[in-house]
């Protein structure tokens, strides 16, 4: 379905199961979602993936911060009229989770699951020795991308489904990634860059109360463990967290499986 409001592409499998939003990470779309669509589906729940504004099919926006994109996710919850839901925020989309609960609290949510998330802050600095990501590799991303498209997408996708030299995923499931990546809007894409690259999501993850999952590869080289997931997982009292073993940033797809059953024992308890 489309939202027409807001120019949205929502898919929502529909169904009378408790619903499971699922927020794609930078730069692909719902589709990125197509392994644990079908499984929700089987076990119960109702799936529900949109494409971020400037991605998929989803219209371009005229801004791409937290607080924007979290405004879509709440307005695709109030136009579906949907509650005690599951939001699951893959990467970029852990953005989306923490902030929308900062601003909007949690009256909607059942439980939120943090996978191979970009929060609690990538950015390294001097209030933030453990960010992962320093301004000299920011730059050099964004100059990459900003430059050649195809070459950027082609090695980004790589490093996505690699654990050190190593390529968990079939090639024709990298290609797939490639285009779903070729379908972002480029401003969009550099604008979200920013983003995710800049957000300080730590007194955001303060307020998130609801059970939680946190979901990491330990070989993700693009948003790593130690710098993310377990921060996370620090700051979230309460919270669970399940490292796949082996497992590169693109998790979700090269280590499906392990990902969907832990998904579905956390659903279920």
């Amino acid at each position: 379905m489309a939202d027409d409001d807001h120019n949205l592409k929502v898919h929502d499998s529909g169904g009378e199961g408790r619903p499971v939003v699922l927020i794609h990470g930078w730069p692909l779309s719902g589709a990125a979602w197509s392994e644990q669509v079908p499984i929700l589906k089987d076990a119960g729940f109702r799936p529900i993936a949109y494409d971020r504004r400037g991605f998929g099919d989803s219209d371009p926006g005229d801004s791409y911060d937290y607080d924007a994109l979290a405004g879509d996710l709440d307005n695709i919850l109030t136009d579906l009229d949907l509650s005690d839901v599951t939001l699951v925020g893959f990467s970029m989309g852990g953005g989306e989770v923490a902030r929308y609960i900062s601003l909007y609290g949690e009256d909607r949510l059942h439980s939120v699951v943090f996978a191979a998330a970009v929060p609690p802050y990538l950015l390294q600095g001097e209030d933030n020795p453990d960010g992962p990501l320093t301004q000299d590799a920011a730059s050099e991303m964004r100059s990459g991308l900003d430059a050649d498209r195809d070459a950027f997408f082609d090695d980004f996708t790589r490093r996505f489904f690699s654990a050190g030299d190593e390529l968990k995923v079939s090639d024709d499931q990298r290609q797939q990634a490639v285009a779903l990546c070729q379908k972002s809007d480029q401003d969009a894409a550099l604008r979200c860059m920013d983003a995710f690259g800049t957000t300080d999501f730590r007194k955001d993850l303060e307020k998130v109360t609801v059970p939680t999952l946190v979901i990491h590869g330990d070989s993700d080289s693009i948003v790593p463990l130690e710098g993310s997931g377990q921060r996370t997982h620090k700051t979230i009292e309460g919270s669970q967290l399940v490292v796949l073993e082996g497992a590169p940033h693109g998790c979700n797809v090269s280590h499906a499986s392990e990902f969907n059953d832990a998904l579905l024992e956390f659903l279920r308890g």
